[in-house]
């Protein structure tokens, strides 16, 4: 398989895991950038653990995920309940401090980079098996109760509390699961370059994942499905004059899709449609009935 080709692939499945990350604590309104910093975190773990200790991909992997999911679990405890722009400012922070303690730290390379990563072999098959487990997880979460509760804090939060939604509760499993796929995709990540740069884990990431998020639909996991191979995978197949433009390309694209199309390309009312009219309408004209009968 050619090398353009394999960057393609692995980037897109790491991508979507990363807006996977993202889309999962914004389904109770917060977007949690700290996943990025978990990331940033658990790719230099990894690739310190592997070169310098000689730890397995599958031992690495594994404590990759639990690191993950731990800082994300403990950052919880203070912004679980915040509000969105709590939750956005923290999460930036975070990015800043640990992109700052990389680049100064000489152990990890500095600003220079991290090399000498040893390889894995079936990477590609490795992470795309951990795409469709992580995309099972989701959607399982989606259609539970958890997710149901989780629409209904977006929509309002006194409303949810008022039902009995454990606000706080709800948006610490969210965060932490999220630091989990973080930390997963850290991993994938490292072994996928051979090699690390502080430069990658910078504010532009953020941006290009909320562009992706955005621009593939926000309501629905399928979004970014469709958005991550095209604004995050083929400008690496592209050439190095019109990829470098790419920030430009998604800042225009997220303005559009904001004021053409809010909710995104891939709506929920988009997939309820696919899944079959026939059901809604039956569901409708049972209502209708009812109402009748009522009047």
């Amino acid at each position: 398989m050619p090398t353009v080709l394999s960057y393609f692939l692995g980037f897109t499945a790491i991508y979507i895991l990363m807006c996977w990350a993202i889309y999962l604590p914004y389904r109770v309104g917060q977007l949690y950038f700290t996943t990025v910093a978990c990331m940033a975190i658990v790719a230099y773990f990894s690739g310190f653990a592997a070169r310098e200790w000689g730890w397995p991909f599958i031992f690495v992997l594994l404590v990759g995920i639990a690191i993950g999911a731990i800082i994300a679990y403990i950052l919880s405890h203070a912004i679980g309940k915040a509000p969105c722009f709590t939750v956005v400012i923290v999460g930036l922070a975070f990015i800043f401090i640990v992109k700052t303690v990389i680049e100064n730290w000489e152990l990890l390379g500095g600003t220079v980079g991290f090399f000498g990563i040893p390889p894995v072999n079936n990477l590609l098959l490795i992470a795309y098996i951990l795409l469709g487990i992580v995309g099972f997880v989701i959607y399982q979460i989606d259609h539970s109760r958890l997710g149901r509760a989780a629409s209904v804090v977006f929509v309002d939060r006194d409303a949810a509390a008022s039902l009995g939604v454990n606000i706080k509760s709800l948006g610490m499993f969210y965060q932490t699961i999220a630091g989990a796929i973080g930390g997963m995709a850290g991993v994938l990540y490292t072994f996928l370059l051979g090699s690390l740069s502080p430069e990658f884990f910078a504010f532009a990431m953020v941006g290009s994942l909320v562009c992706m998020l955005f621009v593939g639909g926000y309501t629905t996991m399928w979004g970014v499905i469709v958005s991550a191979p095209i604004l995050g995978g083929i400008p690496i197949l592209l050439p190095v004059t019109i990829s470098s433009w790419r920030q430009v390309i998604y800042g225009i694209l997220l303005v559009l899709i904001i004021l053409v199309r809010p909710e995104g390309l891939i709506t929920k009312r988009m997939l309820w449609n696919l899944k079959g009219k026939n059901r809604y309408k039956t569901a409708s004209n049972l209502v209708n009935t009812r109402r009748e009968k009522v009047g």
